[in-house]
């Protein structure tokens, strides 16, 4: 065949097939418009489940990298309990003189034990007394980053081990803390390990501090250490679930871990993406269902745009077949749904990936608000791609394959 003819041939064919697509959908704006809105359904599930998965496996991150620490410091495996509204085991035993010790190595900037229990809250001995997640910190400043109100005055009760010095009863909410309480800076709390203890001890607030809400995901209230083992009867052996080191600006980190790695091996010591690994060891639920969220995303973009187009071509079946009765060739009818596929997927496809950069926004102000965590649903340009090509890519093929069926059947079938 003449390659000139052909190209005419085909163009005719095309062009035919065009002026059927456009007509097509003139006539039925209202399932253009449906069948847009369902391909930006499906879309958007496809964005946002993914954004969520990719989330969930980089908040953790995230968190630890936001503590500005350097090395973190365990004794044997780091654990997450559910006990009391979460938090971490305290495994590491005399802590205040293994944090002194390690202070003085070459290249440490600071150390800071960090202990985490569950404590009893009641804003007075009449009211229900809750249990909060209590962070015990040696002392203010580098470790507490203050939204409003003042910082710990330290901590006076350690007085050099003896535990006799005079106690702050001072405590630091964060803010979801503070409206889940009803109180305000210079309000008090009576807070303790065990209800005897929280009748026994009175704290003021004296700032509001998101520091640790934000590192564990859930309200908490911040103290001075000392003060946190004298109220939950841990003095003796004064626990901690991390030591965090932060160096000097010039050290090496590698250098400095190798180094006290070797001087206490009875420790683990760690990095941030070490220690975020390690806690998440045996999480691996957590693990799972955020790489499940992903590929059900992917499955069920997929699912939902195939099903959609193929039904979009089944509901012209009869006009179709009437085309074919009339002479329009099998290969211009498929050529004319592959046009459909085509603009209804890329008009979803556009207006979801518009609606996605929002739609994140609005879930992640309520996933602040309700686990604590900020920007947990993340998006990035491969997922915005991906959601396109769902759309345009999958919506197509889906619509060459429903137009095929229906280009090879007999036009009497569906007349």
């Amino acid at each position: 065949m003449n390659p000139a003819r052909w190209l005419l041939r085909t163009g005719r064919r095309l062009w035919a097939a065009g002026g059927l697509t456009v007509a097509q959908l003139r006539h039925h704006k209202l399932r253009l418009g449906l069948a847009v809105f369902g391909i930006v359904l499906a879309v958007l599930a496809t964005t946002l489940l993914a954004g969520a998965g990719v989330g969930v496996l980089e908040t953790g991150q995230a968190q630890f990298d936001a503590a500005d620490r350097d090395l973190w410091v365990t004794a044997g495996e780091t654990r997450i309990t559910a006990a009391g509204g979460g938090g971490f085991e305290n495994s590491l035993h005399n802590s205040r003189e293994v944090a002194e010790e390690m202070a003085a190595h070459d290249g440490v900037a600071y150390t800071s034990p960090l202990s985490f229990e569950t404590v009893y809250v009641a804003t007075s001995l009449d009211a229900d007394f809750r249990t909060f997640i209590a962070t015990g910190v040696p002392n203010g400043g580098s470790v507490v980053n203050i939204d409003e109100g003042e910082d710990l005055r330290g901590d006076p009760h350690y007085a050099n081990g003896t535990y006799e010095g005079e106690m702050t009863h001072e405590i630091l909410l964060d803010r979801e803390t503070a409206r889940d309480l009803n109180v305000s800076i210079g309000d008090t709390l009576n807070v303790g390990g065990s209800l005897a203890a929280a009748r026994e001890n009175e704290f003021t607030v004296v700032g509001y501090s998101p520091t640790y809400e934000q590192m564990l995901g859930a309200p908490t209230v911040t103290i001075p250490l000392s003060e946190l083992h004298q109220i939950t009867s841990n003095t003796g052996t004064e626990p901690a679930t991390f030591i965090t080191i932060t160096l000097e600006d010039d050290a090496d980190v590698e250098t400095v871990q190798a180094e006290l790695q070797e001087a206490y091996p009875e420790y683990d010591i760690r990095t941030n993406s070490e220690q975020l690994e390690a806690t998440l060891q045996e999480q691996v639920l957590v693990l799972a269902a955020a790489s499940a969220l992903i590929v059900l995303a992917v499955g069920a973009g997929i699912a939902l745009t195939v099903a959609l187009l193929g039904l979009v071509v089944y509901q012209q079946r009869q006009e179709f077949a009437a085309l074919k009765a009339q002479g329009i060739s099998a290969s211009t009818l498929v050529v004319t749904v592959i046009g459909q596929g085509v603009i209804i997927g890329t008009l979803g496809g556009v207006i979801a990936v518009a609606l996605t950069g929002p739609m994140v926004d609005l879930l992640n102000r309520l996933a602040a608000i309700v686990v604590g965590f900020d920007g947990l649903v993340q998006t990035a340009e491969p997922i915005y791609l991906g959601g396109l090509a769902i759309a345009i890519g999958i919506g197509t093929v889906a619509a060459a394959i429903a137009g095929w069926r229906v280009g090879r059947a007999s036009p009497l079938e569906h007349l």
